[in-house]
């Protein structure tokens, strides 16, 4: 598989205090790549510095798709218009909006039909948001407004999709349908950048993965041979 993004020397931080050393890591077209680590280990810094919403002290974010870029430090809706898209720790959705305007927001730039034929895709793949189109998404459950957060990412049909923490504070039933549903996506040649404190479930559905502590890449290679490192079964997998 050719890159789709490549990562090099990327250093990001806050104040004065660097939170990632000069990591490298590449994203293949058509993969999930699983980026796991304890919190405060610089998972989501990456995610927002990928997305636009935070600018790199240095490094390049090389995106591949097109015309080759260097995007570190491009502004965030310019670099969602390229492809590149987020789907926010906490879900994020907006709460006093209902179901299908959260949706039509994903894909702002879509013409008319264009919005409501991804939408029809997103309430094929969700049907549980097809049933609340015209309910607030304030009173969704928790994994509704997963989905919801999710279904709103896939309606700006990304070459990139960010995925920040799409467990949290799920019941394991609905943490087992969010990565179905992930890997379904990968089965349809999805390309996705996988954050995730669970890592069991993370390293179950990647191809690859990065291993990521205090802010420096400790480990990295093919997801199934990272699962059996006794480092990280020790650390991660409770085993």
């Amino acid at each position: 598989m050719s890159d789709l993004l490549r990562v090099e020397g990327l250093r990001l931080g806050y104040g004065r205090a660097d939170v990632v050393h000069a990591i490298d890591l590449t994203v293949a077209r058509g993969s999930i790549v699983s980026l796991i680590g304890s919190n405060g280990a610089g998972k989501t810094t990456i995610l927002r510095a990928l997305s636009g919403l935070m600018k790199p002290r240095a490094g390049a974010i090389r995106f591949l798709d097109g015309t080759p870029a260097d995007i570190a430090g491009e502004a965030a809706h310019r670099i969602a218009r390229r492809g590149i898209v987020q789907v926010p720790e906490g879900r994020q959705v907006f709460a006093n909006l209902t179901v299908a305007e959260n949706l039509r927001l994903g894909a702002y730039h879509a013409p008319g039909p264009e919005v409501a034929r991804r939408q029809e895709a997103v309430v094929a793949r969700f049907p549980r948001l097809g049933e609340r189109l015209g309910q607030q998404a304030g009173y969704l459950s928790g994994g509704e407004q997963q989905m919801l957060a999710m279904g709103r990412a896939l309606m700006a049909e990304p070459v990139l999709l960010l995925l920040d923490e799409p467990s949290m504070g799920l019941a394991p039933l609905i943490v087992e349908e969010i990565f179905s549903i992930i890997a379904d996506l990968r089965r349809e040649g999805r390309t996705i950048l996988l954050v995730e404190q669970n890592a069991s479930a993370a390293l179950g559905v990647a191809d690859t993965a990065y291993v990521l502590e205090t802010g420096r890449i400790r480990l990295q290679g093919p997801a199934a041979e990272i699962a059996r490192n006794p480092e990280v079964t020790a650390a991660y997998l409770g085993l």
